[in-house]
Order: C-alpha cells, then structure tokens, then sequence
C-alpha cells in the first residue's frame, strides 16, 4: 500500500497537525504546499500515492487543484479538508474527483480512517 503524501493547506499549523497525525501512524508525508498552484506544481514533481487538501486557500483553491491534479493523472487520490458547513464546496470535491473528505476540526482516527480507505 503506497503511503507517500502530500499535505496541502494555507495555513501551517494544519499542515504540522495532519503531520503529526500521519506519521505517528507510519505514513511518510514527501511534501506539503501552502495552495493550490503549489500542490499542483508539487504533485508533478514528488507524485504522491496520496494528497490531504484544503478546499478554501489563496491563489488556487481546492476544488481548482483536484481539477488540474486529475487531468495529469486520473488514478490520482485525493482527500479534502473543509471546515463545518461548507457542504457545497464538498460535494463540489467529490465531483471533481476527491475520493473523502474530512471536517475541520479533525479527529486524528478520522484521518487515519480516510486515508486507509483511500489508499485501499
């Protein structure tokens, strides 16, 4: 089971956070990004089995990065993170192709949960 991933978020204690979580369960994050032009610059380069995204950033948002990140690669697993009441912009995600979401504040076994899911 591949378990390279990238985090992508604005702000940097979220990053740390999903960090934190991810490792301490034996995943190894290659890469974060602070937006979506940076995550989709970032996927090409370090091609993670995975990417953990924000949907509401500056510059390119969530929803515009699952869009460009899956018309260079179709098979390409994403999980966004989104804030209470922000349904819309989720079901948005999934239609653009993000396999799960998670709701900000996270439960660290939810992350976990989702991502093994996605990774399968």
């Amino acid at each position: 089971m591949g378990k390279n991933i990238m985090i992508v978020d604005d702000a940097a204690f979220m990053r740390m956070m999903i960090k934190d979580v991810l490792t301490k369960n034996d995943f190894e994050v290659i890469g974060e990004a602070e937006n979506g032009a940076k995550a989709i610059e970032k996927y090409n380069e370090l091609k993670p089995d995975l990417i953990i995204m924000d949907i509401t950033m500056p510059e390119v948002d969530g929803i515009q990065a699952v869009k460009e990140i899956k018309k260079i690669n179709g098979d390409a697993k994403i999980i966004m993170c989104s804030a209470m009441g922000q349904q819309a912009m989720v079901i948005e995600a999934i239609q653009a192709g993000a396999k799960d979401f998670i709701v900000k504040p996270f439960q660290a076994d939810r992350v976990i949960e989702a991502v093994k899911k996605v990774l399968g």
